[in-house]
């Protein structure tokens, strides 16, 4: 049982891992289309797609006797609340294997999704769909947090049912490794939203953002960055932040219980009459810690939540461009950051959606740091030098990234641009 603020701490001592057996883990969210209509899918139409799947070696997920998701040795597919499917990768080694990973996924993905007529969109917000017109599914959790998540920020619904991102999981060897690495990750959060910046259209038009998806999750219930996460916080303030945060839902049993009016320290002193003042277990912090939606969040290993989707050509740039500075190199970028000024991070954070790269921070405009940071990464990368079966290394992952700050052009950019030329909502579409 979770009933003292030392078990959380522990729990999070127990997920530190030797600098060798660091892993990588991908994870990426993708908009999926009915060919007929150019409406998102129904779940009719996901069983179908997710029947499919089953004959590549996907094993069904069940909920209640519904089809929630599939798992394949260490990789998951899971649904979302507006039918988004989120491939989970298996924790692996390095880049190489991690875009292999996503390769093959995609390889099977489109043999279902052609013969299904089903487009994709590797987009950050959906570009087309009104809220309103987004079917749901029969998965549980979704309708309590449908009903709860918009007390807590107006655009809540819209995190759930209109954005896809990129996440990177990776490992901390020490409380002192973690303490640097969330340091560096929630300082940089304005560079990561205007580097992978990918929803510009909203509604079938342009928006004024580059990262809309940035945009709705500063105004999202539970989510954007605390001023807390830009200080040293180590594994005790972490938990002194879990046990304040309000609880999400409850599992009790098979059922999913409203805790919008209890935080986490509740649970852990017995004061939740509705599952008979019985006390969290290591589940239930764990789904606690999972339904906290700020931009980083620590679990048994830290997650980076900050990029907009992109296309396959660039799902592996992100993750890459991450690990070199992370794994690769991170005494010297924590150098860099270690001085940076909260006030100004969190102002470069609230206007990065909209200015992008003309962002100010620290004195000079996020295009400058984010040359800054590519080339630490890629001095990071050619530190681990791994090489896949061509001899070549991590930082060939990076020439996406070298495109987009040479071009001063992002993916959001490239969306407007292909949009504009006629307004064919065809262009968004995964070819």
């Amino acid at each position: 049982m979770i009933n003292s603020k030392k078990l959380i701490i522990d729990y999070f001592f127990s997920g530190k891992k030797h600098h060798e057996n660091f892993k990588i883990g991908v994870e990426h969210e993708k908009f999926l289309f009915d060919g007929e209509n150019n409406k998102r899918i129904d779940y009719l139409k996901v069983n179908e797609m997710f029947s499919a799947l089953i004959e590549f070696g996907w094993n069904p997920i069940l909920e209640k006797k519904n089809i929630i998701g599939l798992n394949k040795e260490n990789k998951n597919i899971t649904l979302e609340p507006g039918n988004q499917i989120e491939l989970s990768g298996e924790k692996l080694d390095n880049i190489h294997e991690a875009c292999a990973e996503s390769q093959d996924y995609l390889f099977e993905l489109k043999q279902v999704t052609k013969k299904l007529n089903i487009n994709i969109v590797s987009s950050g917000f959906d570009p087309i769909s009104d809220l309103n017109e987004i079917p749901n599914n029969p998965k549980q959790r979704y309708k309590l947090m449908t009903k709860d998540m918009p007390l807590g920020g107006e655009m809540s619904l819209d995190m759930m049912y209109r954005t896809c991102g990129t996440q990177l999981n990776i490992d901390y060897a020490s409380e002192k490794d973690f303490i640097k690495k969330f340091k560096i990750i929630n300082s940089i959060v304005p560079i990561s939203i205007a580097l992978f910046a990918n929803s510009s259209i909203v509604n079938k038009k342009k928006s004024k953002y580059l990262s809309y998806r940035s945009k709705v999750w500063q105004n999202t219930s539970r989510g954007g960055l605390p001023r807390l996460f830009l200080e040293e916080v180590d594994f005790e303030k972490y938990a002194d932040f879990v046990m304040e945060f309000s609880i999400l839902f409850i599992k009790d049993n098979e059922n999913y219980i409203s805790g919008n009016k209890y935080k986490f320290k509740d649970f852990m002193n017995g004061n939740i009459n509705e599952v008979h003042n019985r006390l969290p277990t290591e589940n239930d912090l764990s789904i606690h810690l999972s339904t906290i939606f700020t931009e980083n969040r620590l679990k048994k290993y830290i997650e980076l939540r900050s990029m907009d989707t992109c296309g396959w050509d660039c799902l592996c740039a992100g993750p890459a461009f991450f690990i070199g500075l992370l794994y690769g190199n991170l005494d010297e970028v924590y150098d860099l950051i270690s001085q940076w000024d909260k006030d100004k991070i969190i102002n470069a954070y609230m206007e990065a959606p909209q200015k992008g790269f003309n962002t100010e921070l620290m004195g000079k405009d996020l295009l400058y740091w984010s040359t800054i940071l590519l080339h630490l990464s890629r001095k990071g990368l050619e530190n681990r030098d791994i090489l896949n079966k061509n001899g070549r290394n991590e930082t060939m992952f990076l020439n996406h990234i070298q495109k987009i700050i040479d071009n001063k052009t992002t993916n959001a950019d490239h969306m407007i641009n292909k949009f504009s030329k006629n307004e064919d909502l065809n262009e968004l579409y995964d070819e």
